[in-house]
């Protein structure tokens, strides 16, 4: 698992569970002993940024980036840090970056794309069946390519977080799965991840498509 290329793109649509699966993924890179930083891209959505959890990822040895105002919450202002720079071009670093969740937040991206080369990174587009925008092939095909435009680099692979917070089930994970092989089919793109909380995770086949990729949940307090 976890054998990306060094830039790992986390992107998806608002409400896809992207910043939970980066935050995650950030986590069990820091487990292998990586040197990991975590770039928090979205300028777009004021709600559970991964620069919010800066204490328990510190606690991993992950090096946090965030806002350029120096506030975790970055006062809800559009202001990237150009300390992203740094990890994007030191190879010795693993680097995941959180990206705004549709093609305005993807233009975020468009600043550093000459640094994105085949081989050196890897976009990932996070897709939730339940979420409007996404719940039909059509309109997951579309939301890609919005993206794919705005950043001008290219998604290589597509993660299915289909869930309903803590009542997902096994079920609403497979219906996702539906969802996610033919949006791969018709964009040759594959599925790298089927990502659910462990106690799902423990009960899907283990032949699906893709990695089971299982997730604590960081980014929402256990009332909400």
């Amino acid at each position: 698992m976890l054998n990306d290329n060094r830039i790992r793109i986390i992107i998806g649509h608002y409400g896809s569970g992207k910043t939970e699966f980066a935050v995650n993924y950030a986590m069990k890179l820091a487990d292998k002993a990586k040197k990991v930083a975590l770039a928090d891209l979205d300028v777009v959505n004021p709600y559970f940024r991964s620069r919010e959890k800066q204490d328990i990822l510190g606690e991993k040895g992950i090096e946090v980036i965030g806002s350029s105002l120096g506030m975790k919450s970055g006062a809800d202002l559009p202001a990237v840090s150009s300390r992203v720079l740094a990890p994007i071009q030191d190879a010795s670093y693993d680097l995941v970056l959180d990206v705004g969740g549709d093609a305005v937040g993807a233009r975020a991206l468009a600043r550093y794309y000459s640094s994105f080369k085949d081989g050196n990174y890897d976009m990932f587009c996070v897709i939730n069946a339940n979420r409007p925008g996404t719940q039909t092939a059509e309109g997951a095909i579309e939301h890609i390519k919005g993206i794919e435009a705005a950043s001008r680099i290219r998604i290589t692979g597509i993660i299915n977080n289909t869930h309903l917070l803590r009542e997902t089930t096994v079920d609403d994970v497979l219906r996702g799965q539906e969802l996610a092989i033919e949006v791969s089919e018709n964009l040759s793109i594959p599925i790298k991840y089927v990502s659910a909380l462990e106690k799902v995770a423990r009960q899907l086949p283990r032949d699906m498509e893709g990695q089971i990729f299982p997730i604590n949940m960081y980014m929402r307090e256990d009332w909400m």
